[in-house]
């Protein structure tokens, strides 16, 4: 028996067309195309101000595990097979991180026959959007601490309060917490610094929460740096650092347009994790791709806990998009990990632990339900699923006045992915009630509080004392009117990643605020989870070479 092709030895044998004939698709002159080389180019900003007529549908999943459920792979799948059946449609997602490339993840552009390509490149450095995204936020960086330096033209900045980290798109423990301006005085001056990986940075939050240069030009002068020693606030437009990062953002904002491997049109723009920001693309590309198509697909990352949540509550209330339907991702080896099982169980059939781990399941479509859309489900198919396994979750689903469908898309591309397309475009006529789960006028607690409650399903919510005295601040900036940008564990419901299923009777801890005025958002941060992630015992890095000839291998 053969076995099945790598992701990579399958878009490193594909097809690829010059991207100037994917642009033909959308009707995009040639000359409004900046090549990247042959296969990748950016788009223009002018193509986004047309209406945006199309179809929005979100992508999101049921609470992930350490395997991988195969979202952006579903969601690349279901784009190829809503082009199988007719529909003029686009992909519109986040570009990979580093991070999770070399960590844990290994790559981020889809797997089997359901990818997006040039493979390698969009894993990899691609258009240089988060190198631009990383040195706009170390220029800030570095201009804060030089006016820490200059007595002359000092803005009387506590180094003490100062909240802005440098970011670097790498998953670095040992660069969380540090101490710089060691070496005299002419090395600046000495005071604690961190840094968190880019895709957490504020300013990928800002580059995918504006509308167009200046929007972004306005959010980047909103970004809180810290006071002054009398108590004022500090933002970036004090530093007169606004010009400055824009310039270094002048092709990021750009929309980047790539392939799936059948030759349909993807747009891949901006990369925040969900776990620690808003986990979802670009308001810019999103509104390009319904402006330039009938339906676009797009994903909001991890669980709907996190990505769904933040995606309609942020972008969609500050945008006006609205999604016309939303798939929730569902593995049956997820449903019986959180049914209980071990490891070295998940491959062997076992209907009872699906039917006891479909309580995940079902709380992220009582969620989405909550937005007033019913939900279709993507069972993503793997070989070890048995028939009855399968059957379980359809049934389970039907009783709660959900459909559930199978999709393989990674065995067989859009074919595969034909009928969920066509569940999808069914689902629309049923979602005519859509709703925000909280007004942005509450107070910061009830926001909190409704989330948790609603959402993760807890009972309370508790406070550190750091946290209540940051509350204090926020208030007295006046930024208690801005949406919650939760940072949790994505492994569970709770903030507690070992709590499995459903959890119930829990209490939720925030431990610390960050405030991303300029991105216009509040970040409570729940339990531990970190800004600037590790890496596992054995990274990706470790499988991933290059020969002579300059074929990349472990890639995927």
């Amino acid at each position: 028996m053969s076995t099945f092709p790598t992701d990579l030895e399958i878009a490193q044998n594909a097809k690829i067309q010059h991207i100037k004939h994917i642009a033909a698709k959308l009707n995009i002159p040639e000359d409004d195309l900046e090549y990247y080389g042959k296969y990748k180019a950016k788009l223009p900003l002018s193509l986004g101000k047309e209406k945006p007529d199309g179809k929005l549908i979100l992508v999101t999943a049921l609470s992930p595990t350490k395997y991988g459920e195969g979202k952006t792979t579903t969601s690349i799948g279901l784009s190829d097979g809503l082009n199988y059946i007719g529909k003029k449609t686009i992909a519109v997602l986040r570009e990979p991180s580093l991070g999770p490339v070399f960590g844990v993840k290994g790559g981020a552009a889809g797997g089997g026959y359901a990818q997006v390509i040039p493979m390698e490149d969009i894993n990899l450095h691609f258009t240089g959007d988060f190198s631009a995204i990383e040195k706009a936020n170390n220029l800030l960086s570095a201009l804060i601490d030089n006016n820490l330096q200059n007595v002359k033209h000092t803005l009387n900045i506590d180094p003490r309060t100062i909240s802005w980290k440098r970011v670097m798109d790498m998953n670095d423990r040992a660069l969380r917490h540090i101490v710089i301006g060691l070496g005299g005085k002419t090395n600046g001056v000495v005071r604690e610094d961190g840094f968190n990986i880019t895709p957490a940075s504020e300013i990928m939050a800002i580059l995918c929460m504006s509308k167009d240069m200046d929007g972004l030009q306005e959010r980047l002068g909103n970004i809180y740096i810290g006071q002054t020693f009398d108590g004022k606030p500090v933002f970036a437009r004090d530093l007169k650092a606004v010009g400055a990062m824009a310039v270094l953002l002048k092709d990021a904002i750009k929309p980047n347009l790539v392939q799936t491997l059948e030759g349909n049109p993807a747009i891949l723009h901006g990369g925040p994790f969900a776990s620690i920001a808003q986990g979802t693309n670009t308001i810019i590309a999103t509104k390009m791709g319904l402006s330039l198509a009938d339906y676009v697909v797009t994903e909001a990352g991890f669980g709907a806990d996190l990505g769904a949540e933040k995606f309609i509550n942020i972008k969609c209330a500050s945008s006006g998009l609205q999604p016309s339907a939303v798939v929730i991702v569902a593995t049956i080896k997820a449903l019986k990990h959180h049914g209980g099982l071990k490891a070295d169980e998940l491959k062997t059939p076992n209907a009872e632990a699906v039917a006891k781990g479909f309580c995940n399941l079902q709380k992220h479509i009582e969620n989405i339900q909550l937005y007033g859309i019913t939900p279709v489900v993507a069972i993503n198919h793997f070989y070890s699923d048995s028939d009855e396994e399968c059957e379980v979750v359809i049934k389970m689903c039907a009783e709660l006045g959900v459909k559930a469908v199978l999709c393989k898309g990674f065995v067989d591309g859009g074919k595969g992915a034909a009928n969920l397309a066509q569940a999808v475009i069914d689902s629309m006529e049923q979602n005519k009630d859509f709703r925000f789960l909280y007004d942005w006028s509450d107070t910061v607690e009830n926001k909190i509080f409704t989330i948790a409650s609603k959402i993760y399903g807890a009972v309370g919510v508790e406070y550190t004392s750091k946290a209540k005295s940051q509350l204090k601040l926020i208030k007295s900036l006046g930024l208690e009117g801005l949406p919650m940008c939760m940072v949790k564990t994505p492994m569970s419901l709770s903030d507690d990643e070992k709590k499995f299923g459903r959890p119930e009777g829990f209490t939720v801890t925030v431990r610390e605020f960050e405030m991303s005025a300029g991105a216009g958002f509040l970040v409570p941060l729940l339990g531990d989870v970190m800004r600037m992630p590790g890496l596992p015992a054995e990274p990706s890095a470790e499988r991933i070479s290059i020969d002579q000839d300059g074929k990349v291998w472990g890639l995927f």
